[in-house]
């Protein structure tokens, strides 16, 4: 129910008439947002760091488990490297960033990058 100080309500044309006075609706349809592509975080293996090390980095930077670090610290090992995790540009970027610095000043030649995941 309106309130009694309210202006009465009005009907408007919803669009322009035609010759016969129909009104025609025109509708907008809304363009479809693409998802933002994602990025696949990739650590690389080298001969010089330990694997205590690169345990360590996947458990503090990406939030894994102790078996699931150690699991995928063997794959780096063994294929040469393995995908660490996925995520938007500005979180692998993030990520990549964190690892390269913490290798870095523990005097490691860790390489961590980054690819679009297609």
């Amino acid at each position: 129910m309106r309130p009694e100080t309210e202006a009465p309500l009005h009907l408007m044309s919803a669009g322009p008439e035609d010759e016969d006075g129909d009104v025609s609706v025109v509708t907008k349809t809304k363009p479809k947002t693409a998802k933002p592509p994602l990025y696949k975080v990739l650590l690389l293996n080298d001969d010089y760091t330990p694997m205590e090390f690169v345990v360590h980095v996947l458990e503090r930077f990406f939030g894994i488990t102790h078996a699931q670090a150690v699991e995928i610290m063997l794959i780096v090992h063994k294929k040469g490297l393995a995908v660490v995790g996925v995520f938007s540009h500005e979180i692998a970027e993030t990520k990549v960033a964190q690892v390269m610095d913490f290798a870095r000043r523990h005097q490691h030649p860790l390489q961590c990058t980054m690819e679009k995941e297609e």
